[in-house]
C-alpha cells in the first residue's frame, strides 16, 4: 500500500468511526490536520467508495466470508447459556510434536 492509499483509509475510518459523512474535503482536512501530504486523487477515491458502499460493510467484510457469521453468533450464544455455553465450546488443543533427541535414536553425538 502506498502511503496515499493508507492515509485515506485511516482517515475514512475515522470519519466513519465519528459518525461524520466521509467525503473528498473532510479526508483532506483529516489528512492535512496530521501534516500528511497525498495525491489530491486518494481523497476523491475513497469518499467515492464510501459514497457507493457502506463502510461498517467494508470492515465487516474484510475478516472474510466466516467472520462476520462467527462475530454475530457469539454474542448470542453467550447471552442464551451464560457461563455454560462459554465452558462448553472450549477451543481444540493441537498436540505439538515431540522432538526426537539423540537417546531416541540409539546413538549420541558424543558417544
Amino acid at each position: 500500500m502506498s502511503l496515499g492509499e493508507t492515509a485515506s483509509t485511516y482517515a475514512a475510518l475515522v470519519l466513519h468511526d465519528a459518525q461524520i459523512p466521509v467525503t473528498a474535503d473532510k479526508i483532506s482536512a483529516l489528512l492535512k490536520s496530521a501534516n500528511i501530504k497525498v495525491e489530491s486523487y486518494w481523497p476523491t477515491l475513497f469518499a467515492k467508495l464510501a459514497e457507493k458502499r457502506n463502510v461498517g460493510e467494508l470492515i465487516a467484510s474484510a475478516g472474510g466470508a466466516g467472520a462476520p457469521a462467527a462475530v454475530a453468533a457469539a454474542p448470542v450464544s453467550a447471552a442464551s447459556g451464560g457461563g455454560a455455553a462459554a465452558a462448553a465450546a472450549p477451543a481444540p488443543q493441537k498436540e505439538e510434536p515431540k522432538e526426537e533427541s539423540d537417546d531416541d535414536m540409539g546413538f549420541s553425538l558424543f558417544d
